[in-house]
């Protein structure tokens, strides 16, 4: 196994664990009676479907993987020559229903960026080696209101407090043996409002789609170069209100408890 395809295995690896937890949950679930798999996709949803009931349970997954090749492409400082870049990010999620329709919760964040290759800032040509690893936690409240009766469609507004941090390492390598080292350090901190929608594809599995639309984000980066010994420091404050199509966040989610209360 290489490191590159490290991610990947992990990530089906997971899948398979939570899918094989899953359906010994959805047996207790649903005890009262055997589901063919086509009453799992319509009939399932149409008695005693509460997904967002007291004391129901949520647990849910999201995984980006990006495995890009670039050669001659053009950035603000620099121009990149050839090089690979890997990232990836995994977010592993759980919450609690307090009450009908109200869950507090807590995601759990793990990311990676990786870069290596040549790129050419002005007056040299430099090989260049950065990684950066980072995680972060978010305590969550979320609020549903479904869309249809049988509540297999649903809106709703996840409002959440994130922690997180975050080192980066760059070498970079000029006229064969000058070697530079920089060292970086990030602390962020952000409160937000991300609505989405819930839609069960199957049994208690359901696909989420969820958008950051408004928060308040602060950043602070320590730096350290290696060869000066120079520190560095910078704060960062944003606010953002954007509704961008493109950044939707696509996650699996199971609810524990859906069919627990059928009679």
């Amino acid at each position: 196994m290489t490191k590159g395809t490290a991610p990947v295995y992990f990530f089906f690896l997971m899948i398979w664990v939570l899918f094989t937890c899953f359906d010994g949950m959805a047996q207790t679930d649903s005890t009262d009676r055997n589901y063919t798999p086509y009453e799992l996709l319509t009939s399932y949803y149409e008695q005693d479907f509460k997904p967002f009931k007291k004391r129901n349970i949520y647990t849910g997954l999201r995984f980006n993987l990006t495995d890009k090749y670039e050669e001659n492409t053009d950035y603000l400082i620099q121009n990149i020559i050839d090089g690979d870049r890997l990232d990836y990010n995994i977010v592993l999620k759980g919450g609690y229903y307090i009450s009908d329709y109200a869950m507090v919760g807590l995601s759990v964040n793990y990311f990676q960026n990786k870069f290596i290759g040549n790129i050419y800032r002005e007056p040299d040509t430099v090989a260049s080696n950065s990684i950066t690893r980072g995680y972060s936690f978010t305590p969550n409240f979320r609020s549903t209101v479904p869309l249809t009766k049988n509540e297999r469609l649903s809106f709703f507004t996840e409002m959440g407090v994130t922690f997180g941090n975050s080192t980066t390492l760059t070498r970079r390598t000029s006229n064969v043996d000058v070697v530079s080292k920089e060292y970086s350090k990030d602390f962020n901190f952000r409160v937000g409002i991300s609505p989405g929608v819930t839609f069960f594809v199957m049994e208690a599995f359901a696909f989420e789609v969820q958008l950051d639309v408004l928060g308040y984000e602060l950043n602070v980066t320590k730096g350290k170069d290696g060869a000066s010994n120079q520190e560095s420091k910078r704060i960062k404050q944003s606010v953002d209100f954007n509704i961008n199509l493109l950044s939707l966040n696509i996650g699996l989610a199971y609810y524990i408890g859906a069919k627990r209360f059928s009679q």
